[in-house]
């Protein structure tokens, strides 16, 4: 049920069209331009009538920031929250949109049919969780009676489990729904069944535009306009910016490379001499994410890692700890905790190679201090005060709207969101923090995004036209050759082609096509497209 459920998605999103959303301007449609004051009730979009509350959008978003920074144990960048804005205006259309056809289709769930899925279509959470399996496997006899514990109800999973299913059973109720209307014509099956075994036969001759010279092309100023205006999207460009940037680098010396080999060793030392491998992992893992289940890295096969973690995993024995095992991202110590054929569970616990105690200090010192002397300021001059106290060298960087920043093959959080958020050329920012090192910006100059003036886009508007035009003179003269000629070679129908055989043709091929062929009929979405402003 779970896997129908889960091949229902992409269908389900044909018949929803919500792609555009992911373009649509927030600040713009809402009270938060400056148009209307900001209140509970200030809503941020309207769906076919009904209304996208400020107060739901900033919730979902809280939310996902949450997730996020328990999955990294980091804090979110601008650039993140940028993203993670987007994503929750996009979930919250979308549910909009779903129980808007829910409604008019009369799709409901009822209590019989969530208990029946919560017994025997346990979601991929409960499936993968280690305490519900048996030899590696899912064991449906302990998920039946963790169900009917005290412990379910009391941790929250049934309450978690009714949500679940009362958001994905009315989605596999629209899938069928919407496929089992869907029906291949014969004229589409056989235009289909062409595409796949045609041949063709084709002569042909080359003639390169570029030989023709200006005075045999011509093109009009009307022409250029009428191409401008049909292809007015591709000239849209995004808004950009020219920012100054400062680095204080949190350069590794050789001294903090033998601190974290010294400290792998001495957590080996701990492991060996009785201690939990799942706990040491923990308590002192910098991969935060397996770190917090014990390093538990899961099951799979060859080239999950890189090739030194990799022979040094498969060398192991199954309970076996590995010596320390260097990478691109540190020193591991690996354990097998269960093998079959190339197959491997694995745990590991990492120690990153980072700037010592004494060499972080310093380095925080001396980021503090531009961050005094230079950051949230309105006057550019502080910026450049500050490097030439400090000794640091500004550097220039071209920011695109809505793309993170990459300088000197690094990426630069929060630059990218904090340059279109609203400053000032000459604006400096906050000091900006990643693994690598501190960040501080000024804004030198912005343009905004939007469709480029015809004006500033004439040359290559006029370029198209005259390869355009060019092009359809080449093909009237190659036309009026005789003997060129293209053909196309169908392979009949297989032999005996039967009613029972189309069927079967039909089978195999109708299913991609059958929830966009359905969404074709009138009947099928009389209030479609939806009305989003």
């Amino acid at each position: 049920m779970l896997q129908s459920m889960r091949s229902a998605a992409k269908y389900i999103w044909i018949i929803l069209i919500v792609a555009f959303v992911g373009s649509f301007l927030l600040y713009e449609t809402s009270g938060l331009a400056g148009r209307a004051p900001v209140t509970t009730t200030t809503s941020i979009a309207t769906v076919n009538g009904e209304e996208i509350l400020l107060t739901a959008w900033q919730n979902a978003v809280t939310a996902l920031e949450q997730e996020r920074s328990q999955q990294t144990g980091n804090a979110i960048t601008l650039d993140e929250r940028q993203q993670l804005e987007e994503r929750a205006f996009n979930e919250l259309v979308t549910e909009l949109l779903l129980q808007q056809e829910y409604k008019r289709r009369g799709i409901t769930v009822t209590d019989d049919e969530i208990l029946q899925a919560a017994r025997l279509a346990p979601p991929p959470q409960a499936m993968q969780s280690p305490d519900l399996q048996t030899d590696g496997k899912f064991d449906i006899q302990k998920y039946q009676r963790f169900l009917s514990s005290p412990l379910a109800r009391q941790s929250g999973a049934l309450a978690g489990l009714e949500a679940y299913y009362r958001t994905e059973i009315p989605k596999q109720k629209l899938f069928d729904q919407v496929a089992s209307g869907a029906y291949i014509t014969d004229e589409r099956l056989w235009q289909m069944y062409r595409d796949r075994h045609d041949s063709a036969t084709v002569s042909y001759v080359v003639l390169s535009t570029a030989a023709l010279t200006d005075t045999a092309v011509t093109v009009t100023d009307a022409e250029i306009s009428a191409f401008y205006d049909r292809n007015k999207k591709r000239f849209e460009r995004p808004g950009r910016a020219v920012v100054s940037l400062l680095t204080v680098t949190r350069a590794i010396t050789a001294a903090d490379s033998a601190d974290a080999k010294r400290r792998i060793d001495a957590i080996r030392t701990e492991i060996a001499g009785g201690a939990k491998f799942e706990d040491v992992a923990k308590r002192s893992s910098t991969d935060t994410v397996s770190g917090a289940n014990g390093g538990a890295l899961g099951k799979g096969g060859k080239g999950r890692f890189t090739p030194k973690f990799e022979e040094a995993a498969y060398a192991l024995k199954v309970g076996e700890l590995s010596q320390p095992v260097l990478t691109p991202f540190g020193w591991h110590l690996i354990r097998v905790d269960a093998r079959q054929g190339d197959t491997l569970d694995l745990r590991h616990i990492l120690v990153n190679i980072a700037q010592s105690h004494p060499s972080a200090t310093r380095t925080d010192r001396r980021a503090d201090s531009l961050a005094s002397k230079a950051g949230s300021q309105d006057d550019p001059k502080a910026f450049d005060a500050a490097a030439k106290q400090l000794g640091l060298t500004a550097a220039s960087a071209v920011v695109l709207e809505k793309e993170p920043l990459s300088f000197a093959g690094r990426y630069v959080p929060s630059v990218s969101a904090w340059a279109f958020s609203g400053v000032r050329a000459g604006e400096t920012s906050d000091l900006f923090d990643s693994p690598d090192a501190y960040y501080l910006a000024r804004l030198d100059s912005l343009t905004k995004g939007g469709l480029a003036p015809l004006a500033e886009v004439r040359a290559t508007s006029g370029a198209v036209c005259r390869a355009t035009n060019a092009w359809r003179s080449s093909a009237r003269w190659v036309s009026s050759w005789p003997g060129l000629h293209a053909r196309r070679r169908s392979k009949r129908w297989p032999p005996n082609a039967s009613s029972r055989s189309r069927s079967r043709y039909r089978s195999r091929v109708s299913m991609p096509y059958r929830a966009l062929a359905s969404t074709r009929r009138p009947s099928a979405r009389p209030s479609w497209p939806p009305r989003v402003r």
